[in-house]
C-alpha cells in the first residue's frame, strides 16, 4: 500500500478521498489555490502546498504545479478526484513517466475513451449498443446535415472530448444545423481544448442510465448495479438514484454484462461509468464511459456497501479485488441530492458568498459529503456544487421521506442553495412514481431545454 498520496482536487471529492486514505492509514498531500488557502480540505490533510492564483487554470488545472508539489512531498500516488485533470491523459502519462502511479485508468485507455467518437467505435466492435450516429468527428455543416439526413431530426451534436453536459447541443431542422454545429464547438473548445463533435441521434424521452464498474490489474470485472440520473438541467445532473425504477432484474443483468464488455475492450483498469440511454421499451444504448470516480458514486457505496474509493486506491497499489459478482447485494434503495451555491427558484443563478450557517441534520441511513462548514467562502472561480446528500432507506418510498426531511431540516445562510428546489421535485406526483427521463424538468416544471 502506498505510504503518501496527493490528491489532486479540492471540495468535497478532495475531503472524501482524504477520509478514505486516513481509512487506508496513508498520508495525504493537498494542493490549493489561493482562494483556497482556509478550505476544509486543506486542514484535513497533512500536508499541503499551494498550487496557483485562484483561477482554475493555473491551479487546479495546472498539472506541471501539480506534479511539482507530489515530487517536493515526496508523494507516490496522485488522486484526481473528478473533474478539473481527472480525465486528462497527459496528467495520467506525466505520472506514469515520473513513476508517481495515477489513481485511476492508464493513460491510453483515459485517451481512448475520452474521445468519444473512437469509444463508441471500441465498444460497438465488443457487441455493446450504441445511439445510431456519425461513425467519426463531423468536419463541417455540409456533413453534419447529410449524417442528420439518415438519421432523422433532431439529433444531437456533441463534443467528442466532452463531459459534464458541456459541448452539447440540439439541431431540429436542417435550417438550424450549421449554426448549432458551430455553438457546440465554441462551447467545445472552451471547455475541453478542442471543438471536434460528433453527431447521435435525438432519443425523446430517455433515462439516463450509468452502471458503476470495478476492474483491477488481474483481469476481474466487476459491476455494481445501475444508477438513474435522469433529473438533468442543461445535461448537468440534479438528482440520483439506485436502483432505477425502470431496471428489473433481467435488464439489469443485461446493462451489467454491457458494461463490463465495454470496460474489458477498453482494457479499463479502476473505477468507472459506463453510461446508456433507455428508451420507454427496455432498449438500452451506450453514449460513453467515465474514465474516474463520479460525483454520485456515493449512491451506489450507500446501496451495495462498497468503498469506490478505497477500492481505488487499492487497485491502483496492486491489490486483487476480492469482490465478485455474486457476491454483490443491492440493498434497499438510495437517492442523492446535489446541494449548490446557486438559486433554484431564479434558473440556478449563482450565488457565491461566505457560509454564515451551515446545520445538517443526521441520523440513520443519511450520509453528506461537502467541502464545506460555517465560515466557508464559495467562490465565483469554481463549480457551485458545495455539498450532496445521500438518504438510504429499504424503499424507494421511504428513501423519498427521509431525503424530505433531510433536505428540510438543512439550515444554510450566507448564501442562496436550491435546497427548495430539489424539495418540489421530490414531492412531484410523476417523480414520485417515477415516472421520470433527461426532460423531465422541461416538461414538469417549464425549465429551459439544456440546447
Amino acid at each position: 500500500m502506498f505510504e503518501k498520496v496527493l490528491v489532486a482536487n479540492r471540495g468535497e471529492i478532495a475531503c472524501r478521498v482524504l477520509q478514505a486514505c486516513r481509512e487506508l492509514k496513508i498520508k495525504t498531500v493537498a494542493v490549493y489555490s489561493e482562494a483556497d488557502r482556509e478550505s476544509l480540505h486543506v486542514r484535513m490533510a497533512d500536508e499541503a502546498v499551494c498550487i496557483g492564483s485562484s483561477q482554475n487554470r493555473d491551479s487546479y488545472l495546472n498539472a506541471a504545479n501539480i506534479l511539482s508539489a507530489a515530487v517536493i512531498t515526496g508523494a507516490e500516488a496522485l488522486h484526481p478526484g473528478y473533474g478539473n485533470l481527472s480525465e486528462d491523459s497527459n496528467l495520467a502519462e506525466a505520472c506514469e513517466a515520473c513513476k508517481l502511479k495515477f489513481i485511476g485508468p492508464p493513460s491510453d485507455v483515459i485517451e481512448k475513451m475520452g474521445d468519444k467518437a473512437v469509444a463508441r467505435r471500441t465498444v460497438r466492435e465488443a457487441g455493446v449498443p450504441v445511439v445510431p450516429g456519425s461513425e467519426d468527428n463531423v468536419r463541417d455543416a455540409r456533413a453534419a446535415r447529410a449524417i442528420a439526413a439518415e438519421l432523422g431530426y433532431p439529433v444531437m451534436i456533441k463534443a467528442a472530448l466532452g463531459g459534464g453536459g458541456r459541448g452539447i447541443r440540439v439541431a431540429h431542422n436542417p435550417e438550424s444545423i450549421g449554426s448549432v454545429l458551430e455553438q457546440a464547438r465554441m462551447e467545445a473548445r472552451a471547455a475541453f481544448g478542442s471543438g471536434e463533435v460528433y453527431i447521435e441521434k435525438y432519443l425523446a424521452e430517455p433515462r439516463h442510465i450509468e452502471v458503476q464498474i470495478l476492474a483491477d490489474e488481474h483481469g476481474n470485472t466487476i459491476h455494481l448495479g445501475e444508477r438513474d440520473c435522469s433529473i438533468q438541467h442543461r445535461h448537468q445532473k440534479l438528482v440520483e438514484e439506485s436502483p432505477s425504477a425502470a431496471v428489473n432484474s433481467s435488464l439489469r443483468r443485461r446493462l451489467g454484462e454491457a458494461a463490463i464488455k465495454a470496460a474489458q475492450a477498453a482494457g479499463y483498469r479502476n473505477a468507472g461509468t459506463v453510461e446508456f440511454l433507455l428508451d420507454d421499451r427496455g432498449r438500452f444504448y451506450f453514449i460513453e464511459m467515465n474514465t474516474r470516480i463520479q460525483v454520485e458514486h456515493a449512491v451506489t457505496e450507500m446501496l451495495t456497501g462498497v468503498d469506490l474509493v478505497a477500492w481505488q486506491i487499492r487497485i491502483a497499489a496492486g491489490e486483487e479485488l476480492d469482490l465478485e459478482q455474486g457476491q454483490i447485494w443491492f440493498n434497499g434503495h438510495a437517492l442523492e441530492c446535489r446541494i449548490l451555491a446557486a438559486d433554484g427558484e431564479r434558473n440556478f443563478l449563482p450565488s457565491p458568498g461566505r457560509i454564515t450557517r451551515w446545520e445538517v441534520p443526521f441520523g440513520p441511513g443519511v450520509r453528506v459529503d461537502s467541502g464545506v462548514v460555517s465560515g466557508s467562502e464559495v467562490s465565483t472561480y469554481y463549480d457551485p456544487m458545495v455539498a450532496k446528500v445521500i438518504c438510504w432507506a429499504p424503499d424507494r418510498d421511504r428513501a423519498i421521506a427521509r431525503m424530505e426531511a433531510t433536505l428540510a431540516g438543512m439550515k444554510v445562510e450566507g448564501i442562496r442553495t436550491n435546497l427548495s428546489f430539489h424539495l418540489r421535485v421530490l414531492g412531484n406526483a410523476y417523480f414520485r412514481r417515477g415516472e421520470i427521463d433527461t426532460h423531465f424538468l422541461e416538461r414538469r416544471f417549464g425549465m429551459a431545454e439544456g440546447g
